[in-house]
């Protein structure tokens, strides 16, 4: 008789591959993200503001929009009323840690009054992040 063998778990495929845009300007973050979400099958193009998001967003629609809002040379704020104007069919979830004047859930709910469509407060986990991209994404 032969030993039974295990099944190895493997990742679930996402229900469909995502283009996603992570913007943040703490290289760790956008780092982590990256590797969290291209796990889950999708792929990711980095930014680390809400200037290079926009550029970004003229040249090439997205899928999905991570974005910090408290970032240098132009924020999350900025990049998500343009986000909603060029690409309106691009979906954004707004991540948050706060800043030195503004507490996170205050950056988020601006956030959510400018147009994100959900939002996650740092810090947060792969099954927290995974679980906001599923709701944002309508899944």
């Amino acid at each position: 008789m032969l030993p039974l063998r295990k099944k190895q778990a493997t990742p679930a495929a996402p229900a469909r591959r995502l283009d996603v845009v992570v913007a943040d300007d703490v290289e760790e973050i956008t780092e982590l993200v990256t590797k969290w979400l291209e796990e889950a099958g999708h792929t990711v193009t980095r930014a680390t503001d809400g200037r290079e998001v926009m550029r970004l967003m003229r040249d090439k629609a997205f899928d999905l929009v991570v974005t910090d809002i408290i970032m240098p040379n132009s924020d999350g704020w900025d990049a998500i009323l343009a986000i909603n104007r060029m690409r309106p069919n691009t979906r954004i979830l707004a991540i948050s840690g706060g800043g030195k004047h503004m507490a996170a859930d205050a950056c988020l709910r601006v956030a959510k009054g400018v147009g994100a469509d959900h939002l996650l407060r740092k810090p947060f986990n792969r099954g927290q992040l995974l679980a906001a991209v599923g709701q944002v994404m309508g899944r």
